[in-house]
């Protein structure tokens, strides 16, 4: 709902006894120029997004509920609309509540609006009519001048229409829609009557600063270079050192720094022994107490074959690791069969799935995994969503709906509770019935936290581990028309048993063994050696 609050003070409908001609004429008059001042305001904004036209908004003077106020509709003056909206809007200041065209005023109000009608009988009576009108002409011509000379400017610049398009994206996406506890159409226009947006860095700056009023670290103004490099990240590859980022949480919230997710396997962090949960403290000696975690991933990447120093904490150990950033592919998908030693020729064998990230091709890749491995006579799998920082939350949805033949996969909700469902038909179904095993840890976050729960609440899998990062909140981004972008949180989550999981995580049915492998090969002979102390075997794995 997009709406612009009237400046002036909202006229009073009091008629003194002594003279209620005089006194209406008065009421009159200041209402006319309320209006006229009012509408030089409001014209200026036409061509903002307005909702559904369905209903019309009208100053408070202009009341329209016909059923309770008849003569007054007959009366021209009270029955022109000057803006139009969406479903409900509230004047605050003149304390009406007006739905789809309807006015609905506090008793006293009524009595006083019943009063002025009264009185314009008499006053109309009284004196003729040309006179009057000529009187309303004439002070519609001197006020429209002088409401015309005193009204800012409001002529928009192509600075001007960027702010407002990121204003308008925020304004429509945002989950909380109180703003922090601000009036976010106040800042509006605050800003654009402030706010410095001659060049297009200083418009950048306005939306920057306008987002830090939200106080939310996940929603963020993205410079073409920058969204255009996020984009890559979903779908390709990135050049950088293969790391995963996050804000500190649970135990690690003092934490003076950025805590690792997760590093790429393979990748240049992965190689130089940087996991999950190690702090890191510095980037090129500056320090990352107080950075963003989007200033940070932008330090980490760079040029192929450029240099980056890292200084990381584990515990109480701090290192200095010198890393060359690289092209890091994002391959979603690594799977292998795991033959157990039992059996022969037709022991059982279980197909273990290693899925890394939810970029464009998580869920196509796992289909095609799960295909292959059938082929080869599995008939259980291992889904391992360790070190999984999550990437497209659509993704995730359709990963989930290949393992399940029915049920909720995730509720998203916003303020006011749950606004949408997502669940699942089983007509995307692939494999809903073979036994299924979930690897998690505190690296899962986010769209694999989503896939993890909805997969343990509907009882298809177990999961083993432990809790997961806890990143309850969900982003869309928006492309804005010079190539810019906008970050935005949308909406929370809940698992399909109605557990917010943001800073808690989704909690694991079992705990793995300390020693437990994370590369495909050493975990198949950790099903295949009894004596292996990260020993597990598939009574344990897939019992329920």
């Amino acid at each position: 709902m997009e709406a612009l609050l009237c400046s002036s003070p909202s006229p009073s409908f009091i008629i003194t006894r002594r003279n209620p001609t005089i006194a209406f004429k008065f009421q009159f008059y200041r209402m006319l120029f309320d209006w006229i001042e009012f509408k030089t305001e409001v014209l200026s904004w036409n061509s903002l997004y307005s909702g559904s036209n369905n209903s019309r908004l009208y100053h408070p003077i202009l009341l329209l509920k016909r059923s309770g106020a008849e003569q007054m509709y007959r009366n021209r003056m009270f029955s022109q609309p000057i803006w139009r909206r969406s479903k409900i809007f509230i004047d605050k200041q003149s304390f009406l509540v007006i739905q789809n065209g309807l006015a609905f005023l506090p008793r006293k109000f009524i009595t006083s609006l019943r009063k002025t009608v009264k009185h314009s009988e008499i006053f109309k009576s009284t004196v003729p009519n040309i006179f009057v009108r000529s009187c309303i002409g004439l002070m519609l011509v001197m006020a429209v001048n002088t409401a015309v000379v005193k009204a800012p400017s409001f002529a928009l610049s192509e600075e001007n229409l960027l702010f407002l398009e990121a204003w308008r994206t925020i304004d429509r996406a945002y989950i909380d829609k109180t703003f922090n506890g601000q009036s976010w159409f106040r800042y509006r226009e605050d800003a654009l009557r402030n706010e410095p947006m001659n060049t297009r860095q200083e418009t950048y700056a306005a939306i920057k600063k306008m987002i830090a009023t939200l106080d939310d670290p996940f929603t963020r103004f993205l410079e073409p270079e920058k969204f255009k490099s996020l984009r890559s990240g979903t779908q390709n590859a990135l050049t950088g050192v293969g790391l995963s980022i996050g804000y500190p949480t649970g135990k690690n919230e003092s934490a003076p720094g950025l805590v690792v997710i997760s590093a790429s396997p393979g990748g240049p962090a992965n190689r130089a022994g940087i996991s999950s949960g190690d702090i890191i403290l510095q980037i090129d000696n500056t320090t990352t107490e107080n950075m963003g975690i989007y200033d940070a991933a932008e330090r980490l990447q760079g040029p192929e074959g450029s240099g980056v120093e890292l200084t990381v904490l584990r515990g109480s150990e701090t290192r200095q690791l010198p890393l060359i950033r690289e092209k890091v592919s994002l391959n979603p998908v690594k799977s292998r069969i795991c033959k157990l030693p039992t059996g022969g020729d037709d022991a059982p064998q279980i197909g273990y799935i290693k899925l890394s990230s939810f970029n464009q091709n998580a869920s196509g890749a796992v289909r095609e995994a799960i295909e292959a491995l059938r082929k080869n006579n599995v008939n259980a799998f291992v889904l391992d969503l360790r070190d999984n920082s999550g990437g497209l939350f659509p993704e995730g949805v359709e990963i989930a709906k290949i393992w399940l033949d029915k049920g909720v996969i995730v509720y998203i909700c916003d303020s006011r509770g749950v606004r949408d469902i997502y669940d699942t038909d089983g007509s995307n179904v692939v494999a809903a019935s073979e036994p299924l095993a979930v690897l998690v840890n505190k690296g899962t976050a986010s769209a694999s936290e989503i896939l993890a729960g909805a997969l343990k609440d509907n009882k298809r899998a177990q999961l083993f581990g432990e809790p997961t990062y806890g990143k309850g909140k969900i982003q869309s981004v928006f492309q804005l028309s010079d190539g810019s972008g906008l970050a935005v949180t949308v909406a929370r989550y809940e698992t399909p048993a109605h557990n917010d999981i943001d800073k808690v995580g989704v909690i694991p049915d079992h705990p793995l063994p300390a020693s437990f492998p994370k590369d495909d090969e050493s975990f198949c002979n950790c099903l295949q050696n009894p004596a292996a102390a990260c020993h597990l075997n598939r009574v344990e794995l897939f019992s329920k």
